[in-house]
């Protein structure tokens, strides 16, 4: 049981760092190194967020499994990961495969024209990251009282 609580807490928090580290701040910097060209750091850029993907998925299996084990979720958190696969479906069935084609024609040396897919995937991700911080703070609320802490109170 004391893992379960844990593993509820642990998850989303790293869930938030990768979010923070690989979404918010290296996808500005990477532009800024010397000698990054556009093309190439869009071939970065894929691989990372093939990366994020991947261990976003992990991660959300993961916290789905332990929904199911005891003490199981209350309603609130268990609305947050419903949410959570919906938001990562959104983002790898819809928009990264249309993000991925507009990337070939910019490596491939053409023009895609004007979109709005980034901005979008910008709101999924801070999506993401609200519903993450509010498992997060759910889970901890969740945590059961020690009777030493009881006792203090």
């Amino acid at each position: 049981m004391r893992t379960t609580f844990s593993l509820r807490i642990v998850l989303p928090s790293v869930w938030i760092g990768l979010l923070l580290g690989l979404s918010f701040i290296e996808p500005t910097l990477k532009f800024q190194a010397p000698g990054i060209t556009i093309p190439l750091g869009l071939g970065i850029g894929r691989l990372v967020f093939w990366a994020m993907s991947i261990c976003g998925w992990l991660l959300l299996l993961t916290l789905t499994a332990l929904a199911f084990r005891a003490p199981r979720v209350g309603r609130g958190p268990a609305v947050l990961i419903g949410v959570l696969w919906i938001v990562l479906l959104v983002q790898t069935i819809g928009i990264r495969p249309a993000l991925s084609a507009r990337s070939d024609v910019i490596i491939a040396g053409g023009d895609p024209g004007d979109s709005i897919l980034h901005y979008v995937y910008i709101g999924t991700d801070v999506a993401l990251l609200g519903l993450l911080v509010a498992l997060l703070v759910m889970s901890i609320r969740a945590l059961p009282l020690t009777a030493a802490a009881s006792e203090r109170r």
